[in-house]
């Protein structure tokens, strides 16, 4: 944890972890591509509103600064929204307020959690397509961008759901072409899994 973690966030974050350990019990996979320390941008899949708390739990003694839809910054929710520290982002433009705040965080050497699909996946589509925001705040902010891929579903108990951090990617001047290839490792890797289940 750093002095510019939030305090609410500090309080919280044994309970977290211990909730998700005890009651989730996550597989988790490549824990060695997280980062210990600098900018890093985490960017995944999602498919629960668990999955920010997941990964707060899993990522240790650094606080990760997940982008969220502004109407979560409304109403009683926003004390437990602020409190976490989380980036308020207007889905319904193109949010430079948001993009710009993420990017000022990663070149303070803090870390920023993205769901680039922009909401969770109800489709039946693997993944649905990435925005670009991910990779243009790496890029500009010369930060390490580190997939994450979950898989399975959450049950109580049960060991069904599995996180895993991938190796850090690349940022090529092509910000789409970096953008696609977030996407297809990210999209491989749920294929891989679904097979392997199968």
């Amino acid at each position: 944890m750093t002095k510019k973690d939030t305090l609410f966030y500090k309080i919280i974050k044994p309970l977290l972890a211990f909730l998700v350990y005890f009651l989730v019990r996550p597989k988790i996979v490549g824990k060695e591509n997280i980062p210990k320390e600098g900018p890093v941008v985490f960017a995944g899949n999602h498919t629960k509103w668990l999955d920010p708390i997941m990964l707060c739990a899993i990522v240790k003694k650094r606080q990760v600064h997940f982008l969220a839809k502004i109407e979560l910054f409304k109403g009683p929710i926003s004390i437990i929204t602020r409190g976490m520290g989380a980036i308020p982002v207007n889905r319904k433009i193109h949010d430079k307020k948001a993009l710009q705040t993420s990017i000022t965080l990663l070149k303070e050497g803090l870390c920023i959690g993205v769901f680039p699909e922009g909401t969770i996946n109800r489709t039946k589509n693997l993944i649905m397509p990435f925005k670009i925001g991910a990779v243009k705040m790496s890029k500009e902010a010369n930060a390490i961008l580190t997939p994450f891929v979950i898989t399975g579903k959450y049950h109580l108990f049960r060991k069904k759901i599995k996180i895993e951090f991938l190796k850090p990617l690349k940022i090529e001047d092509d910000l789409e072409l970096s953008n696609q290839k977030l996407m297809k490792v990210i999209k491989d890797k749920i294929r891989k899994e679904q097979k392997n289940d199968s």
